[in-house]
């Protein structure tokens, strides 16, 4: 999956942009493609064939209440800087909340994708695969 990350990543040219600097919301933006890639793809691998069944399984990871507890799980382990990213992500006001998430648990979501989209734009794949294996252990 690394591999995979990288390719895109070289693919594009992110010298332009001090990732530091960009808005919490668009960390997150990337990181919910990300983990969404990440989900659906352990998915399949794991011998999914059914479309119902692969979205249906996806939801019990990428919703916000379970990126949420991802969080709340992986937050002790995290470097200052990476609770840094997260404090930003949550702080973040969205435009909207989706109607099946609590404010809260929407909060710790944006956070959770907010640190998946800076490490993956930071190059930083091997620690983004760390995170990725620690939130699909369910």
């Amino acid at each position: 999956m690394e591999e995979f990350f990288e390719d895109i990543l070289n693919k594009f040219d992110m010298s332009g942009h001090d990732v530091d600097a960009l808005p919490p919301l668009v960390l997150a933006y990337i990181g919910d493609a990300v983990y969404g890639v990440y989900v659906r793809t352990m998915l399949i691998a794991d011998g999914g064939v059914n479309v119902h069944n692969l979205h249906m399984r996806s939801i019990e990871f990428v919703s916000a209440e379970a990126q949420a507890e991802n969080l709340r799980d992986i937050l002790p382990g995290l470097t200052s800087e990476e609770q840094d990213v997260v404090r930003r992500g949550r702080n973040s006001n969205p435009a909207t909340v989706p109607k099946h998430a609590e404010i809260n648990e929407y909060r710790y979501a944006t956070g959770f994708e907010a640190l998946i989209g800076y490490l993956f734009l930071k190059k930083r794949l091997k620690r983004l695969a760390e995170i990725l294996d620690l939130s699909a252990k369910k």
